[in-house]
Formats: structure tokens, sequence, C-alpha cells
């Protein structure tokens, strides 16, 4: 199963459906059970990072928020996001108890749904949290969906992991939702950007990947991001830089077979390393992690 805590798929043997959980691992939001303190947390949310990512986020991105209105002022009802976002992209939110098996992950994703917890935070993990909760998966992946062109990204990243299943593949998946959906910045003609979910939906990682003199900066290469290895406890030691989210999608709208028999004979890279061969950005100095 997919390594990716930041994501609603986990290599957890206890994943199974339990009561109120549907076949497919979906279950009701139930919106009218959130307390008035899970509303009072996604508020508190809300307004730091809306505070601090204009500027340092995508222009896309915010236009999401804006289109889904996506706000302050509560945790949003998936059914009215979902009148706005299917008729945008054909996309539409799915709660999900935690996180799913790989298969079940890739398929609602090449049918165009997104498994979003339906739990939020405590007030203890305000600034971190092991699993993605609700704030983590609506604020900072559905804005994007309503994006035509990310939203096809998604749904051919889910195809092509329905494809990989069983054929020892899914380390170099794994790898790249991690440096894309979850932790991607991109160019633009303002600077570097923020797209990526496990940024956008958290403070420190909003400031760090842009502005901290430690981690690399490198520009996207398909097989440079699938053979490269992740930290999941901490800030990124790499971030790779795409030049549009068309450029990513036309990178990726290929068949992996032959990609993965070929890194399967070459060795992984470390997280910090530069190449030779790499488009360098901006190469870190490491000073983070050192």
């Amino acid at each position: 199963m997919l390594p990716l805590p930041n994501s609603s798929s986990l290599n957890s043997e206890s994943a199974l459906p339990s009561t109120g959980v549907r076949a497919d691992f979906t279950v009701d939001q139930n919106w009218e059970s959130y307390s008035n303190e899970d509303h009072a947390i996604w508020r508190e949310l809300f307004d730091r990072q809306a505070a601090l990512l204009p500027g340092r986020v995508v222009p896309e991105f915010l236009e999401g928020l804006d289109f889904l209105s996506v706000a302050a002022d509560g945790i949003p009802d998936f059914a009215r996001l979902n009148e706005l976002l299917k008729d945008a992209t054909g996309w539409t939110i799915v709660a999900v108890p935690g996180l799913v098996p790989d298969e079940v992950f890739f398929d609602h994703l090449a049918n165009r749904r997104f498994p979003a917890t339906h739990w939020i935070r405590d007030r203890a993990q305000l600034d971190y949290l092991e699993e993605p909760d609700l704030f983590h998966d609506v604020f900072g992946h559905v804005p994007l969906l309503a994006n035509p062109v990310f939203a096809d990204y998604m749904q051919a990243y889910g195809k092509g992991g329905l494809r990989a299943s069983g054929k020892g593949a899914l380390q170099y998946l794994a790898r790249l939702y991690w440096y894309t959906v979850e932790f991607g910045l991109i160019e633009t003609r303002e600077g570097l950007r923020i797209y990526g979910a496990g940024i956008v939906s958290s403070k420190s990682e909003s400031i760090f990947a842009l502005e901290s003199p430690s981690p690399n900066r490198i520009g996207f290469d398909l097989e440079r991001v699938m053979s490269t290895l992740y930290r999941i406890d901490d800030f990124q030691e790499t971030y790779f830089v795409i030049k549009s989210f068309q450029s990513l999608f036309n990178a990726t709208a290929q068949d992996f077979a032959p990609i993965y028999q070929e890194l399967d004979r070459r060795p992984d890279f470390d997280p910090g390393v530069v190449l030779e061969s790499d488009r360098v950005i901006f190469r870190g100095n490491g000073s983070y992690h050192r």
C-alpha cells in the first residue's frame, strides 16, 4: 500500500470497513454533528492560512477557494461543495473515516471522486498531526480540483495507480504524489509558488518551502522524482518545481510500465542529493537538516 501519510491512502492492516462504513470505505459526512469547537478550529486554521498564502500560493488555488466559497465561517458541507465542483470539473468529494487502502484510493480518483477525511484535528494538533484530517483534505486539496487541468491530472494519477497495482511499482507512484500533489512548487512570472496540499495546509511549511535557504528547489523530471526518497516526519530536503499544470499533465500522460522497469535497475536517491543532470533552481545549504 502507498506510504502517503498526507493523502487518504496508507499501508494499514486495520483499514477495513466497520459499522457505518460502506464497501468503498465512504461514510456520511454528518455535517450537523460537528461541534462549535470543531467549527472554531476550522476558522482558526483557515484564518491563519488565508493571511499567509497570498503571494505564496499559486493563483489557481485562491481562485478555487473563491469559486467553491470555502471560507472561514465553519467546516464546509460536502454536499454544497459537490454541487459547485461537479459542475466545474465533474469531481465530487466523498467522506471517508480516515486512511483507506491503495486500490480504493486509486479507484476513487480514477472516477473523479476525492476521498476526504470527515474528522478535524483538535487544538493539541493545530500545527502537526500524523494523519490527514478534514482541514488538510478539504482546504489543501479541493480548491485545485476546480482547475480543469489539475483535475485531469488527479484522475490520470488514479488510473495509473490502478494499472500499477500488483506490479511492485507503488513506491514510484507514492513519490510522484508526494512531490507533486502534496509538496509541489510551481514556477510563475512572479516567482516560485506553492500548490502542494501538504504545504498549503501547513503554516510552518508554507514559509519554509519558499523562504528557507536549507532545501533544494529542483526542476521537475518524472524519472528523477520517482527515484527520490522523501521525508514523512519533517520538512522536505528537496522540492520539485513544475513549469505549469499542463506541463505536469503532459509529462505524466504516458504508460509508466517501461519507466518502472528502468527504475527497478537503478538505485534510489536520498532526499537531499543534487545531481549534475538536475535543473537547479535553488541549491539549498542543508542547514535545517544538519
